[in-house]
């Protein structure tokens, strides 16, 4: 029996077995989780929660590396954080790769609730925003000057920002608007926006026209989807990402048309009906072999060059610091010791902007907490800022660096630990939690301790060091609630001559920031700046409260600082649960003094010594002037 060599059938068949082959190849690169090592866990009425999300405290392999896909466990409810935000987690829908979250602010049926949170596409890393604007509507709160009439603004309750801290909210007019396509120019003229949230789309039976339907949709969430994080590596590489079915799947494709330099090995053929010679297989063949064995070597050689130069340049930048600082008191750790101390980052303890921390313990006993920094250049520099500040001071009301670890490109620094946490936990309730009671006299104790270790921060030390990030979420307590400065990432350290600093940009955290990060002309950044942050931590420890509040029921203490200050002018008492006579008087001496702290002028605020003496002493404290005055105000009194 004879057979036909016919070019274009050998050809085709060719190109099918190299289809077969690819498809078999990609069919593979999928992700599903490893199901005997990591079971499926549970947490309230989230009854599966397995790859990619992981509770806290399971293996970090059992998820996804970004932590937007750990979730918290909490009074037996499922929360996921993001950007110092905290959703309640409704539902996982594992076959529409989606999660859908509720803010905690608009949990129930009231509907003169707020969201807690602006809700913002830019919010969610772009592993976790996939067919955000398909699945939900977004709900803007809004506020006007005058009475709108119009069917899409619905009367809701005033959810300000703070864009109203230097406004009077009591004559605004409060809409809730819905809808899939609001634009900024379909808003009236007296009008601006409070808060953006989202709802879903696909919720059952959702009226979007009506107020009880917009907060049935707040109340029922908003979607995300993950499908992207799964699709990462195939798009890295140019791939085609598909579901089918519940599974993703990779697969490169070439076409008869595509020329040749650009084929890729195991691409998967589609059909144009164009005419391929038996020759073309053969060249493709050999120019994708040669391809690879010339071009492989050459990208792994400049991907390992590019590392090791970006991590050397790194290692001998915080290497010549470390060499210059003699006299340094902190221990120089290997990294094998910080596994062992940690024992091998079992026990995670938080996450921030420079690094991950965990718990670890001493060969002699004590716990510690250990700062793994993130590889970064900002990183490389919170490491020195840490090292140069706190690992020259000794103080009992700063946080110690007990030692740090340099080896290759990993940096760790290793704090004495400190079991109470920070101090926002036990001030205001937190994403909806309830909070730890202390007596206010103990706050008092608190408050003084924070005074005296900003004051050794400013002078107590052959160099001033000021800390631009003074917030109750940097102040850690110890086992006795003894107070202990924190997160020295920001600092910088100036001669104590030195009268103001220059700074490439505003520091610190909005709401604790001076008003000179911003306005140049209020007065020239110094160690007034960290004043300031003290004064608004203390409006906070006194009224147990943040200091700007859209959940209120009277508008006028929305913002906290000028609503207590109209009070105590007054001559009016301000009420505190649970308090004694003695523990008023500390209430209000610490508001007075927090209002001296918070002149929008750094000239008249208080220094730290100053300050310190003003809340330990038994003299009445002078009332000062209103702090709060509008920058177009401040610009006219310059003139």
């Amino acid at each position: 029996m004879s057979v036909t060599k016919n070019p274009l059938f050998i050809t085709k068949t060719l190109f099918l077995l190299i289809s077969i082959a690819a498809s078999f190849t990609f069919a593979q690169n999928t992700i599903s989780p490893n199901s005997s090592s990591c079971p499926s866990q549970s947490c309230g009425g989230v009854r599966e929660i397995r790859f990619p999300f992981r509770l806290n405290g399971v293996s970090r392999s059992c998820g996804y590396s970004d932590s937007i896909f750990q979730l918290d466990c909490l009074h037996n409810q499922a929360f996921l954080n993001v950007r110092s935000k905290r959703y309640l987690v409704r539902d996982i829908n594992y076959d529409e790769f989606s999660i859908r979250l509720v803010d905690p602010g608009v949990v129930g049926s009231n509907l003169s609730a707020c969201p807690l949170y602006d809700t913002d596409y830019d919010d969610w890393p772009g592993s976790m925003n996939d067919n955000f604007f398909d699945w939900n509507v977004p709900v803007v709160f809004i506020y006007c000057l005058a009475p709108v009439n119009g069917s899409n603004y619905l009367e809701a309750s005033f959810c300000g920002n703070r864009s109203s801290i230097f406004s009077n909210s009591s004559g605004l007019y409060s809409y809730v608007v819905a809808g899939e396509r609001i634009l900024v120019s379909d808003l009236e003229d007296s009008c601006s926006v409070a808060r953006v949230a989202q709802a879903s789309s696909r919720g059952p039976a959702v009226d979007y026209g009506s107020l009880g339907g917009i907060y049935g949709g707040l109340g029922y969430g908003f979607e995300l989807s993950w499908f992207r994080v799964l699709c990462g590596e195939c798009e890295r590489t140019l791939g085609s990402c598909s579901l089918e079915g519940n599974r993703i799947r990779c697969r490169h494709y070439c076409r008869e048309d595509t020329p040749i330099g650009d084929l890729r090995f195991g691409c998967q053929l589609e059909y144009y009906g164009m005419f391929v010679g038996f020759y073309s297989a053969f060249a493709i063949a050999g120019v994708v072999a040669l391809r690879l064995l010339i071009g492989l070597p050459i990208l792994i050689a400049i991907v390992v060059y590019k590392w090791r130069r970006r991590h050397l340049a790194m290692d001998e930048t915080i290497e010549e610091f470390l060499q210059g600082q003699n006299g340094l008191t902190p221990i120089r750790y290997s990294y094998s010791e910080i596994k062992k101390m940690t024992n091998n980052f079992g026990q995670r303890l938080g996450e921030g902007a420079f690094g991950t921390v965990y718990k670890g313990k001493l060969r002699s006993g004590p716990f510690v907490a250990v700062k793994m920094m993130a590889q970064s250049t900002a990183s490389e520099q919170d490491f020195i800022n840490e090292v140069g500040t706190i690992g020259r001071i000794h103080h009992v009301n700063v946080v110690q660096l007990i030692g740090f670890c340099v080896e290759g490109s990993r940096c760790a620094l290793v704090y004495e630990y400190l079991p109470n946490g920070s101090l926002d936990r036990y001030i205001f309730n937190q994403q909806g939690l309830e909070a730890f009671a202390l007596r206010y006299s103990k706050m008092h104790e608190i408050a003084l301790g924070v005074a005296r270790g900003i004051d050794y921060l400013h002078g107590g030390c052959d160099m001033q060091i000021l800390h631009f990030d003074i917030k109750p979420h940097n102040i850690l307590l110890d086992e006795k609630f003894n107070p202990k400065i924190s997160d020295f990432g920001l600092a910088k350290l100036y001669p104590t001559n030195g009268s103001g600093v220059n700074l490439t940009g505003a520091r610190g955290t909005v709401g604790y920031m001076a008003p000179e990060m911003f306005y140049k002309n209020v007065g020239a950044v110094s160690y007034k700046a960290d004043v300031y942050s003290f004064g608004m931590l203390l409006l906070e420890l006194a009224g147990r409260r943040k200091n700007m509040n859209p959940v209120v029921d009277d508008l006028s203490q929305m913002y906290f600082p000028s609503w207590v200050y109209e009070q105590i002018h007054a001559g009016k008492e301000i009420e505190i649960r649970d308090a004694t006579d003695e523990e008023k008087k500390l209430v209000r001496r610490i508001i007075v003094v927090a209002l001296w702290c918070i002149q929008m002028k750094p000239s008249d605020r208080p220094p730290m010594n100053k300050v310190v003496e003003m809340l330990e002493g038994d003299r009445q404290v002078g009332m000062p002037p209103k702090p709060f005055v509008a920058p177009r105000e401040i610009t006219e009194e310059d003139r």
